[in-house]
C-alpha cells in the first residue's frame, strides 16, 4: 500500500469513527489488511446518508450529491483528490475494482431523503433499502472476498433491508420533527394511520400498530436474511456484522409501541459493541 492511499484510510477510518460509529466498531473487527477500504466505502456512505442533517435544504444537498457524483464520472477529479474521503474512496474503487454505477445509484437514491415526498409503498422501501443499505454489504463483501461475494447476494438484499427498517425506527423521532415519512404509505393505511397523524403522534393507538406492522415487515427481512446465511462465506461475514444490531432495535421498537415517535431506542454503544464482538466470534448475525 502506498503511503499516499495509507495516509487517505487513515482519514477515512478516523471520520468514520465520528459519523457511523458501528460500521466504525465493525471495520475494527474485520482484517486488518482491509479495514482501509472498508472504512473509505463505510465512510463515504455516511458522508451522503448525512446530507440533509448537513445542508437542511433540498438545492444545497443536491449540489452535494452532485459532487459526489461527478467525482465518480472523473469530472473534476484532480481537485476533488484534495479531499481525503474523496481521494480514499477513489483507492478503495481502484485497488477493489468496485463497479461505480452501484454508488452512483447509491447517491441517486439519496435524493429522496433531501425532501418530504413520502414513501409510497413497501416495494418503494425494499427499492430505496436494495440501492442503499443492501448494494453497501454487497460492495464491503467485494472488499473482502470479492470471489464469493455473489454468492452472499440474497442475503445482502434482505439484511440491507432489515438494516434499513431498524435505522428508521431508531431515526424515527427526528424524521417526524423534520416532517419526513419514511413509512409506507401502504403499511400507514392499512394500520390507520394517516400521515398526519404520524406527524401530530395525536392518534397513539394507530401509531403503535404502525410501529409494529413496520417491525414485522423489518422481521420477516431478517429472518430470510438468516435463512440464507449459509451463502455468506467466512471471509465476507464482516460485511454482515452491523446486521447483528437489528433484533434488538425491533425488540425495543415493540416494547415502546407508540412511544417509538419520541424516544430513543438507540441502545448504549458498549452494549452495541459487545453484540458486534459476539457476532464476529459465533458467525452469526
Amino acid at each position: 500500500m502506498t503511503d499516499d492511499r495509507q495516509t487517505h484510510y487513515a482519514h477515512c477510518l478516523a471520520t468514520l469513527r465520528d459519523t457511523d460509529r458501528d460500521r466504525y466498531l465493525a471495520c475494527l473487527l474485520a482484517p486488518a489488511d482491509r479495514r482501509g477500504a472498508l472504512a473509505a466505502l463505510y465512510a463515504f456512505h455516511a458522508e451522503i446518508a448525512r446530507v440533509r442533517e448537513i445542508a437542511r435544504e433540498p438545492l444545497p444537498g443536491e449540489i452535494r450529491l452532485q459532487w459526489w457524483r461527478e467525482m465518480l464520472e472523473g469530472k473534476g477529479r484532480g481537485e476533488a483528490m484534495a479531499n481525503p474521503l474523496a481521494a480514499g474512496l477513489v483507492d478503495c474503487i481502484e485497488e477493489n475494482r468496485l463497479p461505480v454505477g452501484v454508488l452512483l445509484d447509491m447517491i441517486e437514491a439519496r435524493i429522496f431523503d433531501l425532501y418530504d415526498d413520502p414513501m409510497e409503498s413497501r416495494s418503494a422501501l425494499e427499492g430505496y433499502a436494495g440501492e442503499t443499505a443492501s448494494a453497501l454489504i454487497q460492495l464491503a463483501s467485494l472488499v473482502l472476498d470479492p470471489a464469493k461475494a455473489a454468492a452472499s447476494a440474497v442475503a445482502a438484499g434482505h439484511a440491507g433491508v432489515a438494516q434499513t427498517v431498524a435505522g428508521l425506527l431508531l431515526l424515527l423521532p427526528l424524521h417526524r420533527r423534520r416532517g419526513q415519512v419514511y413509512l409506507p404509505a401502504d403499511l400507514l393505511s392499512a394500520t390507520g394511520l394517516s400521515r398526519e397523524a404520524l406527524l401530530s403522534g395525536s392518534d397513539r393507538p394507530a401509531a403503535a400498530r404502525a410501529v409494529e406492522a413496520f417491525v414485522g415487515f423489518g422481521r420477516d427481512h431478517l429472518a430470510k436474511a438468516k435463512a440464507a446465511a449459509g451463502t455468506v462465506s467466512p471471509g465476507n461475514f464482516p460485511a454482515f456484522l452491523p446486521v447483528a444490531l437489528v433484533s434488538a432495535i425491533f425488540e425495543r421498537a415493540e416494547q415502546a409501541g407508540a412511544d417509538t415517535l419520541d424516544v430513543s431506542l438507540q441502545s448504549p454503544q458498549w452494549r452495541r459493541q459487545w453484540r458486534l464482538w459476539r457476532a464476529a466470534r459465533s458467525g452469526r448475525f
